[in-house]
């Protein structure tokens, strides 16, 4: 019984771990030219999570780590909690087919939801009027999260397996 408790509590320490590293590389500073291409690394280890442990990270999750990137971006409140929220629930209403899926058909899915999020963002930015650039170089943000899906999965999949995260 105290094993139990004590591998939980590992388990929670890990995961919350994960999403510290991914609010760190968030904030890491890029030249303007690179940003674009920064991966969305919330969402990527959101989904990951969500497609290993859907009984332990799924809405109330996504929406909490939202908000936590709101006030760490410095964005309108409650607009990352909306998009996490919101990839959470395609993940969740997916994540027997992810695990199924071939790495190639998963970057796709991450790049749909990626993309999902980057749109649904861009559109509460331009409605609240402060969207600086309306173009379309958002997406190039799914594109790379979809490339660095790999990496991520299987670093994360490691992690879970040395530390038995369950």
């Amino acid at each position: 019984m105290v094993s139990a408790v004590l591998r939980n509590t590992q388990s929670l320490w890990v995961i919350l771990a994960t999403f510290v590293v991914a609010a760190l590389l968030l904030v890491l500073p890029l030249p303007g030219w690179l940003d674009y291409y920064r991966p969305e690394w919330m969402a990527l280890v959101l989904i990951y999570w969500v497609m290993a442990l859907p009984h332990r990270v799924g809405l109330i999750s996504a929406w909490v780590l939202g908000f936590f990137v709101d006030v760490l971006e410095d964005s309108l409140l409650g607009l990352n909690g909306l998009v996490l929220a919101l990839v959470a629930y395609m993940a969740l209403s997916l994540y027997r087919r992810l695990r199924m899926f071939t790495m190639l058909q998963q970057s796709s899915t991450v790049f749909i939801l990626v993309g999902l999020h980057q749109l649904v963002s861009f559109w509460v930015l331009t409605v609240s009027n402060q969207n600086t650039s309306p173009n379309l170089m958002f997406l190039v943000s799914a594109f790379s999260s979809a490339l660095v899906w790999p990496l991520v999965f299987y670093l994360l999949r490691y992690l879970r397996r040395s530390f038995n995260v369950v």
